[in-house]
């Protein structure tokens, strides 16, 4: 499985990825280390942050005796540790995971469809998960499973639901391409969304409305660890295929044909990396609400600073994506506080300006 690809890589090489464009390339586990230590910076720094401030000494204090054990005198309040490890780690944490699976669904979906415009959130997989949440909160479905309401299982199916949706549509005509995903990707999308729209203009309760659009909008304001715990496994699993798929990601970005002639199987790798893909995206979102923009942002611009080697890309997106959101959700509830901003406007307005961004730069490259 890894041997073709190094072949293809050897025998065509891309300037995109020679070492004089990106000369980091030799240092790339020191850069995944230096990402990893920003995660713990970042969220160190994040913990301190709040309504209650807690001094980065003291909290570091705190941390040393949770995981030492330690039964001496605590010398601050303990109403802190309830804030700290009940409240803002598993929110971090969750903040961390999520900011990584968006990241790290987005640097596929650009790789696989070989659009730098790609992302959950414009594929139409995000509307499906969006429609699953406005149907459990309309009609006041109450299950739970494994501790989990069914807001966040019905998001992730819906999620789900939309993948297999636009997989379908777009292999109606035969084998699915990256254009045919695209496309099927953006009318589902837009026909989950009125449906989505349609269920909160008729729905007869404000306060029901309110917990829609604020879902809609992204939010980690009611984490906890057992969603930490049901989001890591999905994630372990989907982030494992994928790095195991990496190198093909890699080779595809030459085109299917050529890619088929070398002994790619095109269609078996597609459907993989979309299940995958979709799996982490699901999870993520089912937690969250939408959040926008973090795939597109994060993966196009690791892309541009040290190439597009999805070896390297993927975990250095999974990492880098971590921490901006763990900024962005940061700015979310200190901004206007007491008050809380919904995570998913701190980037739409970081977003969509990088969005432009893109539009203007493909549109010089096609000239």
């Amino acid at each position: 499985m890894t041997d073709l690809p190094r072949t293809v890589e050897a025998s065509h090489p891309s300037p995109l990825t020679t070492e004089t464009k990106y000369p980091v390339r030799r240092h790339r586990r020191l850069l995944l280390l230096f990402a990893a230590l920003g995660i713990v910076v970042a969220a160190a720094i994040a913990a301190t942050f709040g309504s209650v401030a807690i001094p980065l000494e003291t909290l570091l204090q705190m941390v040393a005796a949770k995981v030492n054990g330690a039964s001496s005198v605590a010398t601050w309040s303990p109403s802190w540790e309830t804030i700290l490890f009940d409240i803002r780690l598993p929110r971090i944490a969750l903040a961390a995971l999520v900011g990584g699976a968006l990241a790290t669904a987005g640097a596929t979906y650009q790789g696989l469809l070989r659009n730098p415009l790609a992302d959950p959130y414009l594929i139409g997989i995000s509307a499906g998960a969006a429609l699953g949440a406005t149907i459990a909160i309309v009609f006041s479905v109450n299950v739970a499973v494994f501790a989990l309401d069914a807001l966040p299982l019905f998001a992730f199916f819906g999620a789900l639901a939309a993948t297999v949706g636009i997989y379908v549509l777009a292999n109606a005509g035969g084998r699915a391409t990256p254009t045919t995903l695209i496309l099927a990707g953006v009318a589902l999308g837009a026909f989950l969304s009125a449906i989505t729209s349609f269920l909160m203009f008729r729905s007869d309760s404000a306060f029901r409305t309110h917990q829609i659009v604020a879902w809609i909008m992204g939010s980690f304001s009611l984490s906890n660890w057992d969603q930490v715990l049901m989001l890591l496994p999905y994630l372990a699993i989907g982030w494992l295929v994928l790095y195991l798929h990496a190198r093909y990601l890699n080779v595809l970005q030459f085109g299917d044909t050529q890619a088929q002639q070398l002994g790619v199987p095109v269609e078996r790798v597609t459907l993989t990396l979309i299940i995958a893909t979709s799996l982490v995206t699901a999870a993520a979102v089912a937690v969250s609400g939408l959040i926008g923009f973090v795939g597109l942002i994060v993966p196009h611009a690791i892309r541009l600073v040290w190439g597009p080697d999805h070896r390297f890309l993927l975990p250095m997106s999974a990492l880098v994506g971590a921490t901006f959101l763990i900024i962005a959700d940061t700015l979310a509830r200190t901004l206007l506080s007491p008050s809380e901003l919904p995570v998913g406007i701190i980037t739409a307005f970081c977003g969509a300006p990088f969005f432009l961004y893109l539009l203007r730069r493909k549109k010089e490259v096609l000239k």
